[in-house]
């Protein structure tokens, strides 16, 4: 099987390093940061000047390390004076108190520390406070679309796209291979360990049944506003009695896992966030297609909402959902430097009606940043209508908006 190199994160990480700090590779389990790892291992063991020290929690090797004590000493016992010791840890989460081992060895000389978590909240605790910034974090997505091609070996074209759609972006389909039963199976796996691992196992949760409905639920209403009241009345419908206050701690710990996304809205004429509502999305639009039934009539656009959401998260944008007065942009997407633009995404712009309405809600936006309606419509490729760009989603996910 072909070795295949993200090359891109391996730049991130190696532009990183020399800068005193702890880089995190963050993003769901299974997702491909334990490939980087070993990867990362393989480049600087070439280097007789570097002592690579690695740690995967999910191999029974490093069973006995539970804690930082633990932690400490194998590091030690491994260390070599004299060269660059590169501490590379998978899943440390799974360490107690880990965080104590990463500050201290972080102000060691010659020595740089990667390490790899599938919940959020690695950075917003302890690690956090007890580095105070002095970390850098890296969040490693699902295959992009041209990572998909070359991991399958495919050549661009709509079929190539339409597997990309259905079956989404986990590496480990490499392995598989495009078989819908074996990819639905791997899929399914895929978010049993997840759920189990970092979400119902770390968050002490009480209702798996509970949890795998929400989660189909979502699935089913990817790219809705929805509101955790709204869940609670739906689930009840079903016989399930939930508080709302519990539907947003499960909604938590979903995102927390990077199972989904949750998106915020954003008032385009009163320039403000919105606390309540949001939509979500799911980090690999395979997983999402698999609780949702696969090749579903109707559910396209879910699907190319979710697709589209990643790709501009993976081109470097904060995404937001818009709300102009009554009407809704899909997304309203901001860089740190200032550059905004509005993205409307649409199956086929097929009649006159569907053209006013994802055309015209753009238009009803009155500043002069740059607008975008991203479809499937045949013989499109990048058209300009009026000041609005019209996008192929084929050239869009290869190109991006330029």
């Amino acid at each position: 099987m072909t070795n295949i190199i993200r090359q891109p994160y391996l730049d991130k990480i190696e532009q990183a390093f020399g800068k005193d700090i702890i880089i995190v590779l963050t993003g769901q389990r299974r997702i491909g940061k334990s490939y980087l790892l070993r990867q990362l291992r393989e480049q600087k063991a070439q280097d007789p000047s570097n002592n690579v020290i690695f740690v995967d929690k999910e191999k029974k090797e490093y069973d006995d390390i539970r804690d930082y004590r633990d932690l400490n000493r194998y590091i030690d016992e491994h260390r070599v004076a004299g060269k660059v010791n590169y501490i590379l840890i998978d899943e440390i989460q799974d360490i107690a108190e880990f965080e104590r081992t990463v500050r201290s060895y972080r102000e060691e000389p010659d020595t740089e520390i990667v390490i790899t978590g599938s919940n959020s909240m690695m950075l917003s605790g302890e690690l956090a406070t007890l580095i105070g910034g002095r970390y850098r974090e890296i969040y490693v997505q699902a295959l992009s679309y041209e990572e998909f091609l070359t991991f399958h070996g495919l050549t661009d074209g709509d079929d190539s796209l339409a597997l990309y759609i259905n079956f989404g972006g986990l590496p480990g389909l490499q392995k598989t291979g495009l078989d819908e039963n074996d990819v639905r199976e791997y899929q399914q796996d895929v978010l049993s360990t997840v759920l189990l691992k970092d979400v119902i196992m770390r968050n002490k949760i009480r209702n798996p049944v509970f949890l795998e409905n929400l989660t189909s639920f979502l699935a089913d209403n990817t790219g809705k506003i929805i509101s955790a009241n709204s869940i609670s009345k739906y689930m009840r419908g079903l016989g399930q009695s939930i508080t709302s206050t519990a539907v947003i701690n499960y909604l938590r710990a979903l995102s927390e896992s990077y199972v989904i996304h949750r998106v915020n809205r954003y008032d385009i004429h009163g320039k403000r966030l919105f606390d309540s509502n949001a939509k979500y999305y799911f980090e690999d639009h395979g997983i999402r297609n698999c609780l949702g039934g696969g090749r579903r009539e109707g559910d396209i656009e879910k699907v190319m909402e979710n697709v589209v959401y990643n790709e501009l998260v993976r081109r470097g944008y904060d995404v937001c959902v818009g709300q102009l007065q009554a009407a809704e942009i899909d997304f309203v997407c901001s860089r740190p430097s200032g550059q905004r633009v509005y993205v409307q995404v649409a199956y086929i712009i097929a009649d006159e009606g569907t053209r006013e309405r994802e055309f015209g809600n753009l238009r009803a936006i009155n500043d002069n940043y740059p607008k975008y309606v991203i479809s499937m419509t045949p013989l499109v490729t990048r058209n300009d209508d009026e000041g609005i760009i019209h996008l192929n989603l084929r050239k869009f996910l290869k190109e991006g908006l330029n």
